[in-house]
């Protein structure tokens, strides 16, 4: 029994649990939201969950407490605030749901070769740089979105755009990491 709650209630996972908490949190904000301090008020529960992720990650390193549990929920936390951001801004900007579809075939493909993977007793050694990226550059987007909701189409073209790019060499990293000559996938 020591050892499972030793498993579970890390720091780390607990800031996971957090993030995942406020998902609602800031989705009824932000659906919510009728002027500028409310989206503000959003942008600031995003960017609280957006700290809690940088800040779990070197806690878990540094006082070693990477548990398998939180292995599996940080990436959890992380995809789930994601998709629902795309979806609360693409309501208010259609254009995101294009991100939003390559954000699918991307999250489809590392689960599918997740569990392929994990299937073989094999996975990756953790996160990509190429993914790191991905991830601060689409939240880094989506806070200057909610914090300045009447933003030109232009700037939001331009923000989706820089996205897309950046998600695309994420996906093809990620490629060649588990199909490329020199496989970063390793025994579990």
């Amino acid at each position: 029994m020591h050892n499972w709650k030793k498993e579970i209630f890390t720091i780390p996972n607990l800031l996971s649990l957090f993030r995942l908490l406020l998902i609602p949190v800031y989705t009824t904000l932000f659906l919510r939201a009728e002027g500028t301090r409310d989206y503000w008020i959003a942008a600031g529960v995003l960017a609280l969950s957006t700290l809690t992720d940088m800040v779990d990650g070197k806690i878990a390193r540094k006082f070693n407490m990477v548990t398998r549990l939180g292995i599996v929920l940080d990436p959890i936390a992380d995809k789930a605030t994601q998709f629902t951001l795309l979806i609360c801004l693409a309501c208010r900007h259609p254009v995101l749901w294009y991100l939003l579809g390559l954000f699918l075939v991307k999250e489809s493909f590392m689960l599918v070769m997740g569990l392929v993977n994990l299937h073989r007793r094999k996975m990756l050694g953790g996160a990509l740089m190429s993914g790191k990226i991905c991830t601060t550059v689409l939240f880094v987007s989506m806070i200057i979105l909610v914090l300045f909701p009447d933003i030109s189409q232009g700037v939001v073209n331009l923000l989706v755009a820089l996205c897309v790019v950046v998600m695309l060499i994420s996906l093809a990293d990620y490629m060649v990491a588990y199909f490329g000559k020199q496989k970063k996938v390793q025994d579990i």
